[in-house]
């Protein structure tokens, strides 16, 4: 088990990847395929938004067949997508290649994790998933100054081949080494609609929506065109600013997972960093050519504190009966990724209505946007009931 455990870890790792690898690629794209940044805005929302409809039957499936076959299957989804991205000749290629994609990676952290409750501790839940993330976050590193690199040594169709290559082994060594776990005494059996009865889950659904899509959104797409419109940044640049901002959510996955213990607490632990994360955005807002080291720093203090995904995860999964953890973990995940797909579109729409000039005009209306949606989620998970294990 814990080398199948090990194999989703590195699909989740790719998983990171791909969901950041656009915000590097931007000067490459818009000069091969004549793509704008709205455009890029769409393919990065597809890929969430697939993402985020395969959460349903994904929930379904590991309640019903188990992670084995769940994750291998749509993984060779995901490699069939990068490939089409390999050999993309226009930006609507790289619309559907993204939505393939995402239906690919949709399945691989929620298989570890229904592992992970069906097989180990509550307790120990939350830091499980923590290191688990900040073990894949390292995809979302290898989307930076790495993927700059391989991009000016072998050209970014190359690279984005050999990952598509990379993805179709690890979906092979998935269903070779992934084992599912014991099925449940009596066959219990629940529907989705008993999780949406649950009053409690609803506070933590609306936290993980407007805690998770913004900094996804910053990291995964707009940091690129902001540093490349208002500082002139180059792909060189970009690369070593995300990677700043990738490795802070490395640590802050490491940090988030074991506080709960520590503290005591997991929805105040929750709250507190998010609303770190809503200020930071209120800065950039306010100082929107605000470069240099301070932007370095409120973008590590996004990365840092919005990595909040695993905690926020831990407790919801507190609520869950254990014949609905598959469905119960997926319906989470749902809302954060869904929340972070649909942000990608609209926020593209915004980009797009502001005028080339002042440069700085759409990034202020994106990160006070982002701001806001902080602000309404932290408001109503405030209504939450703390719970450890």
């Amino acid at each position: 088990m814990k080398v199948g455990i090990a194999c989703l870890i590195v699909a989740y790792l790719l998983s990171q990847f791909y969901r950041a690898f656009l915000a590097v690629l931007t000067p490459v794209l818009i000069a091969d395929l004549g793509a704008t940044p709205e455009d890029l805005a769409q393919a990065s929302g597809l890929w969430f938004l697939t993402f985020a409809l395969m959460q349903i039957p994904i929930g379904w499936a590991l309640d019903s067949v188990g992670p084995r076959l769940t994750a291998s299957l749509l993984l060779f989804v995901g490699a069939a997508g990068a490939a089409l991205f390999a050999v993309a000749a226009s930006p609507a290629a790289i619309k559907v290649a993204m939505a393939l994609i995402g239906v690919g990676c949709a399945p691989v952290l929620m298989a570890n994790y229904y592992i992970f409750a069906r097989l180990y501790s509550a307790a120990v839940f939350g830091t499980m998933a923590g290191v688990t993330i900040a073990i894949g976050t390292i995809g979302n590193i290898a989307a930076s100054v790495p993927l700059t690199l391989a991009v000016a040594a072998w050209g970014w169709r190359e690279t984005v081949g050999v990952i598509a290559g990379v993805t179709l082994a690890v979906g092979l060594l998935t269903l070779i080494l992934v084992r599912n776990p014991p099925r449940l005494a009596g066959g219990q059996q629940g529907k989705l609609v008993d999780l949406l009865r649950m009053p409690a889950l609803w506070p933590i659904l609306v936290m993980m929506a407007a805690g998770y899509g913004p900094a996804a959104g910053l990291r995964g797409l707009w940091i690129g065109p902001w540093q490349g419109d208002v500082f002139g940044a180059d792909a060189t640049s970009i690369g070593r600013v995300t990677l700043v901002m990738g490795i802070a959510m490395v640590v802050g996955n490491f940090i988030y997972g074991p506080l709960d213990r520590v503290l005591g607490t997991r929805k105040w632990l929750v709250f507190s960093g998010n609303a770190v994360v809503g200020l930071a955005f209120l800065a950039l807002w306010a100082w929107p050519d605000m470069g240099g080291i301070r932007a370095l720093i409120l973008i590590a203090m996004i990365g840092l504190f919005g990595a909040s995904f695993p905690m926020i995860m831990a407790h919801g999964r507190a609520f869950l009966p254990p014949h609905l953890v598959g469905r119960g973990v997926t319906l989470i995940n749902l809302f954060g990724i869904g929340a972070a797909g649909l942000m990608q579109l609209a926020t593209g729409r915004l980009h797009a209505s502001y005028p080339p000039e002042p440069a700085t005009a759409p990034y202020q209306a994106i990160f006070l946007c982002y701001a806001l949606i902080v602000a309404a989620g932290l408001a109503v998970y405030l209504m939450s009931q703390d719970r450890t294990d």
